[in-house]
């Protein structure tokens, strides 16, 4: 079934937005009064494009359709989320809202991107909407605080959960809600350091990114402290550091004015800091740093990484039949590609690895059953690299079983760029005991799954590279 989503402002948070619902599968109509919107919102996809389908081992769903249009009753129609982006002016968002309670249809969310409103404020004037606050950018950070009436939010986080995110529903309204409230108490202590000449602006940065930064990205604040604690654990850390609340460290509630010459500084000293790079570049840098770190945490099922897991885990299982059997379908990101401008070599053995634990779980030999202290291990791979595969290609493996037969599964990857056979790779594994460390024959159920496959695939031609030695001629 198609959805669609229509976004009413195309900033930088709009054209998130966009992004976030276009390449998980959703039509999505925009409208946008400035002139240059198109070219904007273009620009975030692009990065979009390239960074979010590379926290996945799985291809995203083919993108929907995407559409610009000069009226906003023509975007809402039809829609099934309303996202207002609009600049955080109050008169603004009634004005806007209004429109949009008249346009949307009438089972369709309505969200706002609001950083600060609560959403009494926001409807004060009669018209529906909740809070729906995201965190730039949209397309890759998956936190979004929800709140307002109570179904509308458990409604919209079936929704954001679909498409890949976190939703927090907040259990009373509040002024700048939760993140927001986190982020003003530490901006409030940032400029009085650069005000009070304590600090500059990129050592500052440095503080957070090179400390507590790291932490806070896997475990918070709270579970930080509870490792602080060691092992007497949160009690024994608030006993011993609850006083110091209590001292002069911080100005929480005091703003240093805001004066020309502290606009001067700060602007100055971010210029020295990073001016030599433009914002589109600094933009792909925070993304490629944030893909990073995101499949960090993905691979420990830690924070935002879980919810990456968790959304691809409900992707659609891939075909298999009788015939090759499709086990990887995925996009290049850019941290697979060397100084050659390719994919690594690396990298195919990365995508044969994964084609072979996605054909260990369709005989059975999958999470579950590694669980019970069986599992395969490689003993031989033989790579043929055939053609380049550059950053953002979409490969697909195909594989073939060569043998099934007491303790080997002989398998044969091929690595396509649509119809171009970029490379091959022949494995070799062994049954094992995780116990023992030695192989065995696999148990009933998984030796009879791949015998099955294996015979069937006999009626397959026999693939040219199978059985090569290194430096043999087609």
């Amino acid at each position: 079934m198609t959805r669609k989503a229509a976004i009413i402002g195309g900033g930088v948070i709009g054209g998130g937005w966009a992004a976030r619902f276009l390449l998980n599968g959703w039509d999505v109509a925009i409208f946008d009064p400035d002139p240059e919107a198109k070219r904007k919102i273009g620009e975030v996809i692009d990065g979009a494009r390239r960074s979010l389908p590379a926290l996945y081992d799985r291809a995203l769903p083919p993108e929907g359709s995407l559409s610009f249009h000069d009226g906003l009753d023509d975007a809402v129609a039809g829609a099934n989320w309303v996202q207002e982006s609009v600049p955080e002016r109050l008169d603004l968002k009634h004005k806007v809202l209004a429109k949009l309670d008249q346009a949307a249809p009438v089972d369709a969310i309505i969200g706002s991107s609001t950083s600060g409103f609560k959403p009494s404020q926001l409807t004060a004037q009669g018209a529906r909407a909740i809070v729906a606050h995201p965190f730039n950018p949209v397309y890759l950070l998956p936190l979004v605080e929800l709140v307002g009436d109570r179904d509308q939010c458990a409604k919209a986080d079936s929704i954001l959960r679909d498409i890949g995110m976190r939703p927090l529903t907040l259990r009373k309204e509040i002024d700048a809600h939760i993140a927001d409230r986190l982020l003003e108490a530490v901006w409030r202590e940032c400029l009085w350091l650069v005000t009070d000449g304590i600090a500059t602006t990129e050592e500052i940065d440095d503080a957070i990114r090179m400390g507590f930064g790291l932490r806070w990205a896997q475990m918070g604040i709270f579970e930080t402290y509870r490792v602080a604690g060691g092992e007497a654990g949160m009690k024994h850390f608030m006993e011993q550091f609850g006083p110091a609340l209590s001292w002069p460290w911080t100005k929480l509630m005091d703003v240093p004015e805001f004066t020309p010459e502290l606009v001067d500084l700060i602007a100055t000293q971010s210029d020295r800091q990073s001016g030599q790079m433009s914002i589109r570049q600094l933009e792909r840098l925070r993304d490629d740093n944030l893909v990073g770190i995101l499949r960090a945490l993905r691979r420990n099922q830690a924070g935002a990484g879980k919810v990456i897991a968790d959304h691809e885990a409900g992707f659609p299982p891939l075909p298999h039949s009788d015939q090759l059997i499709e086990t990887v379908h995925r996009v290049v990101p850019s941290s697979w590609t060397d100084y050659n401008g390719h994919m690594n070599e690396a990298h195919y053995l990365e995508i044969g690895t994964q084609a072979t634990d996605r054909m260990m779980e369709i005989v059975g030999a999958g999470p579950d059953y590694i669980a019970r202290g069986k599992s395969y291990f490689t003993v031989e791979n033989h790579i043929s690299y055939l053609a380049e595969a550059k950053e953002g290609a979409t490969l697909r493996v195909t594989t073939q079983v060569l043998a099934g037969e007491g303790k080997k599964m002989h398998l044969f990857h091929r690595i396509q760029n649509g119809e171009t056979l970029v490379a091959t790779m022949e494995t070799m594994l062994l049954h094992v005991d995780l116990d023992s460390r030695r192989s065995c024959p696999p148990e009933g159920e998984v030796a009879e799954a791949l015998a099955q496959l294996a015979t069937r695939h006999t009626a397959l031609p026999r693939p040219d590279q199978a059985g090569r030695h290194v430096g043999q001629r087609a």
